[in-house]
């Protein structure tokens, strides 16, 4: 399966589209100035005591106060909260965390009154970004993640990724990770770590440490709520995580995020660093690879996937459904059972990729189409497993009820992903009334006529609807095209945008920058 990145640079946003053989499996919109991301470790103050949920209201900074339970305390909590203090309370600088002599564990089953008290100063970790209105959820459990591992301070523990599934090769990972594993720190490695030199992951295990102990160093004067270590932005994280052998491409439009991403490549596989590009063409990114007629299709509450059969996707506060349809399948093939196995089995693959692509977490029910052969519904049960197996996210799947449902609990660390579908009348923009279509190109050919009075650059890209675009270039030597290029004593290019209103317009220069 190859797989490619595509990221579109705008003024306020990133969006950053997977595609696995050229079909979109995942989108992430990231703010260009992104607050409460997961990953991102804060200094808190503790604003409040919950003992009935056994839990503490953590000020991060949030407009609503962070939530923190005492099962995300962590084991090693007290451990934590003496390094934190000696940090902001030492005068000298602190010593390493190698000689740093450790707490013993909390009680798994105590009391948050026994930890924490109001006013009291933490170090939190986000697990879940503010979600609906939900302030962000905390752990003070910190891990601090890597391209091959995660760093886990207070801890002795490695671990190794499931993944892997050579048993030498975990047994290799274990011994070499032993032998350089800093004490007072524990290790889970990651499955980009198989078959990596010693010396990689060496590098690697120092810089997390280093990022870990230098951050204390500015915790002397810090009054929280304050920002102690970032995690990486959107895009770092989605290569970080995902790049591998089958990644193939990664497009960007934007030359500094291009130059960022490059570089970063370069420190963590050289040997990809030919993959990125630069994009420069004159059409939207999302539009030349096919995306945004790809998210039209793919965020609305139908979504049609294969011969004529859909999925209608309802959503709630509380849990996701989505219910298979087979459309007109039904009426041509008279075998039912086996026509409901071959559609169910093919929604699989699209529920798994629309879990993926929205990122619906939570609880989410599927309403397959009825079957009577209980060898049937195990097959869908495993199509399902197989189908989700790709997902990164933790997730658990039930096997069919008795009534054809399906239940999917999926990790939801993030909102929801959001996209409305439905635009405004292209011709009325929603007043009910439009201006004479029949004078578009004369709209067209008087912003034409300005232009050239005041323009130096002599080149000039028209982008509009297909529809628009077909007309301009009608014919061969009398199009509308060739007579305004001669009239005008310019270079015009005829630019089709579907996504484009059927009477919006927009002008261009050669360095693609908008006229009109």
């Amino acid at each position: 399966m190859s797989k490619e990145l595509v990221i579109d640079v705008k003024a306020n946003e990133i969006d950053i589209a997977l595609l696995e053989d050229k079909k979109l499996s995942e989108l992430n919109k990231e703010k260009s100035n992104p607050k409460f991301s997961v990953g991102d470790i804060y200094l808190g103050r503790v604003k409040k005591i919950m003992p009935g949920l056994n839990a503490a209201f953590i000020d991060v900074g949030y407009e609503k106060d962070a939530f923190l339970h005492y099962q995300d305390l962590g084991p090693q909590f007290r451990s934590l909260q003496k390094f934190l203090n000696e940090a902001i309370s030492r005068k000298a600088k602190l010593p390493s965390m190698q000689k740093f002599k450790r707490e013993p564990d909390i009680d798994k089953n105590g009391k948050i009154t026994q930890v924490l008290a109001s006013g009291q100063l933490v170090m939190v970790q986000i697990a879940k970004e503010p979600i609906s209105t939900k302030g962000p959820r905390l752990t003070s459990e910190i891990a601090i993640a890597g391209r091959n591992m995660v760093l886990m301070p207070f801890s002795d523990k490695i671990s190794i990724s499931q993944k892997i599934e050579s048993s030498d090769e975990k047994k290799r990972l274990r011994t070499l990770i032993t032998s350089i594993k800093p004490q007072n720190y524990g290790v889970i490695v990651r499955t980009a770590a198989e078959n990596k030199m010693v010396r990689t992951l060496d590098e690697e295990l120092r810089n997390l440490e280093k990022k870990w102990e230098t951050a204390f160093d500015k915790l002397k004067s810090a009054t929280p709520p304050r920002l102690v270590i970032c995690e990486l932005n959107r895009t770092a994280v989605i290569l970080r995580d995902m790049l591998n052998v089958s990644f193939n491409n990664i497009y960007v439009n934007d030359e500094a995020l291009y130059n960022e991403i490059k570089e970063y490549i370069s420190t963590i596989a050289p040997e990809k660093e030919k993959i990125v590009s630069l994009y420069t063409g004159a059409s939207p990114i999302f539009e030349k690879f096919g995306i945004l007629k790809q998210i039209k299709g793919s965020f609305g509450k139908t979504v049609s996937f294969k011969s004529g059969a859909y999925l209608i996707i309802e959503h709630t506060e509380a849990l996701h459904v989505i219910d298979v349809n087979s459309g007109n399948r039904a009426k041509s093939v008279d075998n039912q059972e086996s026509t409901a196995l071959e559609v169910n089995l093919a929604a699989c693959d699209e529920i798994a990729r629309q879990l993926r692509l929205r990122d619906m977490g939570g609880i989410i029910v599927v309403d397959f189409i009825d079957m009577q052969n209980p060898e049937n519904k195990n097959k869908v049960f495993e199509r399902m497993r197989n189908a989700m197996e790709p997902d990164r996210t933790k997730h658990s799947i039930l096997p069919l009820s008795k009534f054809g449902l399906m239940q999917i609990t999926r990790q939801r660390v993030r909102p929801e992903m959001h996209i409305n579908t439905r635009e405004t009348c292209p011709t009325c923009g929603g007043t009910g009334e439009i201006s004479p279509s029949v004078l578009i190109i004369e709209k067209i050919e008087h912003y034409l006529s300005d232009i050239a009075k005041n323009a130096k650059d002599k080149k000039v890209s028209l982008r509009v609807h297909p529809f628009i675009a077909a007309y301009i270039k009608k014919g061969f030597f009398t199009t509308l095209r060739r007579k305004w290029c001669r009239k005008y004593s310019l270079k015009i290019k005829i630019a089709p945008i579907s996504s484009y209103d059927f009477l919006e317009f927009h002008f261009f220069n050669s360095n693609g920058e908008e006229i009109i």
